[in-house]
This record gives structure tokens, sequence and C-alpha cells, in this order.
């Protein structure tokens, strides 16, 4: 059953990701460019709680040096 959740989450991924290369070019149907736009406003919501949540890690930051 989880097999079967995390493909569809990745089906989502990757439609998401077309959808949003599709609208960059221009001249596509509305639904398109609505999915991109949601594409890219999930992605950002993303990326804001990955890093309020390594914030308050103390691990002193850095990198991958």
């Amino acid at each position: 059953m989880a097999v079967i959740v995390l493909l569809g989450v990745l089906l989502l991924v990757v439609l998401g990701c077309v959808c949003v290369f599709r609208d960059a070019r221009g001249d596509v149907p509305r639904w398109v460019h609505v999915m991109a736009v949601v594409t890219l406003a999930a992605g950002e919501a993303v990326s804001h709680s990955g890093k309020r949540g390594r914030r308050g890690s103390g691990d002193g930051g850095g990198g991958d040096d």
C-alpha cells in the first residue's frame, strides 16, 4: 500500500515538473499554467518548512564541506 502511495506522489511530482517546463515555454492551456503555479507554490512551501526545521538544530551551520 505504501508503494502505491509513493508512486502516486512521484507521478504528481513528475507531472508538476512537466507543467512548469511547458508553462515556461509559453502558449499553454490554462490548466497547465494553474498546475505550474500550484507546483511552484508547493515547492516553496516545502523549501521554507525545511529551512524552519534546520534553523533550531544547533549544529553551527556550514554545509557539506
